[in-house]
């Protein structure tokens, strides 16, 4: 089973890539979350993955964070949720909000995430509640806490938009752009929101 790949990124789209190792172009389906933390085409990337195999075919799911990768194997363990359900769910909400928000019984932020129905969001909380309460969430990356982050985030909630429209919007721009003014920032992180 493949458990890891480092490569450059020969193709990245906000659902899947292709990975060049060692001349072995592997393609790797991602959530947002994660597609969002990689660099441009030809960047180097390190993934770690789930390898799905099934009796037709075998899928590479690759995540950013270790966080990512056992709260998708832990998705995909409760009954009716496939691999392509737990990646929507990944790319609906950020891991941290997933976790609050099956500690805390939030059917209501469940049902948010796109292709996530009332009973789906009954049984995620049902039968992940005692698997996750030992998962420590959060982010490493030191943008989070920046001011220019939060400024940002809040005019975007402001606008009307999700936390994790929000957060991925405000991930990447900082990441291209982390000395640009506020204002920059907010007119570039609604392009990022638009397009998708």
């Amino acid at each position: 089973m493949i458990g890891f790949l480092r490569g450059a990124l020969l193709r990245k789209t906000p659902q899947e890539l292709i990975l060049d190792v060692s001349g072995v172009g592997y393609r790797v389906l991602v959530p947002i979350s994660t597609f969002c933390r990689l660099g441009d085409q030809g960047a180097e990337a390190q993934l770690l993955i789930h390898t799905h195999v099934r009796e037709d075919q075998l899928v590479l799911y690759g995540f950013a964070t270790p966080v990512e990768l056992e709260l998708f194997e832990k998705l995909i363990s409760v009954s009716g949720v496939g691999p392509k359900v737990a990646l929507g769910v990944l790319s609906g909400i950020e891991a941290e909000d997933l976790v609050h928000a099956i500690r805390g019984n939030d059917v209501a932020r469940l049902t948010r995430v796109p292709g996530v129905g009332k009973k789906t969001a009954e049984r995620l909380i049902l039968e992940l509640k005692d698997k996750i309460a030992a998962l420590h969430v959060g982010t490493a990356e030191p943008q989070t806490s920046s001011p220019k982050r939060t400024d940002l985030l809040s005019a975007l909630a402001n606008l009307g938009y999700s936390s994790a429209e929000a957060d991925r919007a405000a991930t990447e721009v900082l990441r291209l752009q982390p000395d640009a003014t506020l204002g920059d920032l907010l007119r570039d992180a609604l392009r990022v929101i638009s397009r998708r």
